[in-house]
């Protein structure tokens, strides 16, 4: 199949590593240009080094801090001015801190709408123009398997995340008239840095060694085992290239049939 990615512009934030990072190689694989960002240089300039080394895409790099007004601007300033596009908007962000409701106060829940909502709805309000223009864009949005069932003890990401929902459904309706699509893609247990360090959070809870944990989680998923992020990254390309053409406003789960509500 032809995603018809080829020379179109990419915007993915947070993706020196991880699931953002899994993203950019897929869709630089299929020939798009891509901006990463994220909050460290030398992380940057290594993944966009590796990156355009495995493709043969043309890759940039550009730090921002995703709770700052000014810095989204400027991402968004300097992709358009590098690439003289943007077709394609991947919205991820690092999880805030585990935690149960009595744990936060308003500065913890003030921070995590910024990290994880706010700039969500920032990053869009300053991309929407230029794909406006073009009459074309996909915009995917990373979230959380939250999103159908929360996660015990992660109350704020179960809050901010499926803002994001609706957020997405609301605009879906918004933008079609532009060609322009949006939808959430949630991954389940997908090895990263983040669910690392999630597992050893519990583990120490629990007082248990971390493979009990890990254990414990794969007799919970149907296909047994962790995804990992370049199966996330293959669903989130195609949702972001023009083979998708007809799915908007959705929400989807990456996680090995772990989530059982319907």
């Amino acid at each position: 199949m032809d995603l018809g990615l080829k020379d179109q512009v990419a915007l993915v934030t947070a993706s020196s590593k991880g699931l953002g990072k899994a993203t950019a190689l897929e869709l630089a694989k299929e020939g798009a240009k891509v901006m990463i960002s994220s909050r460290n240089q030398d992380e940057l300039e290594k993944t966009a080094k590796e990156i355009h080394e495995k493709t043969g895409s043309e890759v940039a790099y550009c730090v921002a801090d995703l709770t700052k007004p000014e810095e989204i601007d400027h991402l968004i300033t300097k992709t358009f001015q590098h690439f003289k596009s943007i077709h394609i908007l991947v919205n991820n962000a690092g999880g805030p801190p585990p935690g149960n409701f009595d744990q936060f106060e308003d500065t913890d829940w003030q921070s995590a709408f910024e990290l994880n909502l706010l700039s969500v709805i920032r990053l869009i309000r300053g991309t929407i123009p230029i794909m406006r223009q073009q009459k074309y864009g996909r915009i995917v949005n990373f979230t959380s398997s939250s999103i159908k069932e929360p996660i015990q003890g992660l109350i704020l990401s179960n809050t901010f995340r499926t803002a994001i929902v609706g957020l997405a459904k609301s605009l879906s309706v918004e933008l079609a008239t532009d060609s322009i699509l949006i939808n959430t893609l949630a991954p389940g247990r997908i090895s990263t840095d983040r669910l690392n360090t999630l597992d050893q959070n519990r583990a120490q809870q629990l007082g248990v060694p971390i493979d009990e944990v890990r254990n414990q989680f794969f007799s919970q998923i149907p296909l047994g085992r962790y995804g990992k992020p370049e199966e996330f990254a293959k669903a989130a390309t195609f949702l972001l290239s023009r083979a998708n053409s007809y799915i908007t406003g959705q929400a989807l789960l990456v996680d090995g049939g772990m989530v059982k509500s319907i």
